[in-house]
């Protein structure tokens, strides 16, 4: 697969990284994200250092995508319970 050089910008500083072609706009959209996130554990004060910036960064976005994760994860048996629920109905309408 091609791949095609990006410049992104995170905390004022700018990194040069590959990317599958096509996907430059999920890389860059990212990017912001990650800077936004970055620049919002800087300004609170309460984390020091680029690298621990970072770090406080991607533990939040790894806890929220465990989060996303479990909660898509639940979704299957919510599915199942409708189909249930749409059977007995389904019966109900029969015997009318």
């Amino acid at each position: 697969m091609k791949s095609e050089t990006v410049f992104v910008k995170i905390l004022d500083k700018e990194y040069q990284v590959a990317c599958p072609a096509g996907e430059q706009d999920a890389l860059l959209q990212a990017a912001r994200n990650l800077d936004e996130r970055m620049r919002k554990i800087r300004s609170s004060g309460s984390v020091i250092g680029l690298e621990r910036i970072a770090v406080m960064a991607a533990l939040n976005l790894s806890h929220e995508l465990l989060e996303t994760q479990n909660q898509a994860s639940d979704l299957p048996s919510s599915g199942e319970a409708l189909q249930r629920l749409s059977d007995k109905v389904d019966q109900a309408l029969e015997k009318l």
